[in-house]
């Protein structure tokens, strides 16, 4: 999925800065794709690399926040939304613990960590589903998620092998 993404970004887009933002704001991809592929592919520098993913990265999480409330009540009202919904508040809820406990310092941690499943998107989700103000929760996402590009920037640029 990412793969297909990453083609049609470059098929159509020729600026690295603008393929390296538009990735951040992708679901599975987020961080942890668009800093590697913007220091390698894109060839530019690590500090460039940086402000472009977590801008797309944080740009993306703000209607996240904002409109989920919203649109999940709005499309609650049928069957397959309610459905979608509840897997996906019933999937945040059971990977937030930690954000339930600790609330504002929860959510900065589940936001930095660059792991599957953790980032803006999960984190705006989560910061909805816990309750959290908007200050509160857009402060705890770029903060997570300034270090979770210190995370990346630091194994991409050293070449540390993260598995195998």
């Amino acid at each position: 999925m990412v793969e297909s993404v990453l083609h049609f970004f470059q098929e159509f887009i020729q600026d690295p800065r603008w393929i390296t933002f538009l990735l951040a704001m992708t679901p599975i991809g987020e961080l942890r794709v668009a800093l590697p592929w913007g220091m390698t592919f894109g060839e530019m520098p690590w500090y460039q690399a940086y402000a472009w993913a977590v801008a797309g990265n944080f740009i993306i999480s703000i209607p996240i926040v904002l409109l989920l409330g919203p649109v999940s009540k709005f499309l609650m009202r049928w069957p397959m939304g309610e459905k979608f919904f509840n897997w996906l508040f019933t999937r945040t809820r059971r990977k937030g613990k930690m954000i339930e406990t600790w609330e504002f310092l929860g959510l900065v941690v589940f936001v930095g960590i660059p792991l599957p499943v953790t980032g803006a998107w999960t984190g705006a989700a989560a910061a909805f589903l816990f309750g959290l103000s908007y200050r509160k929760s857009f402060l705890a996402i770029i903060t997570g998620l300034l270090m979770s590009a210190t995370i990346v920037t630091i194994i991409t640029t050293t070449g540390v092998k993260v598995l195998g």
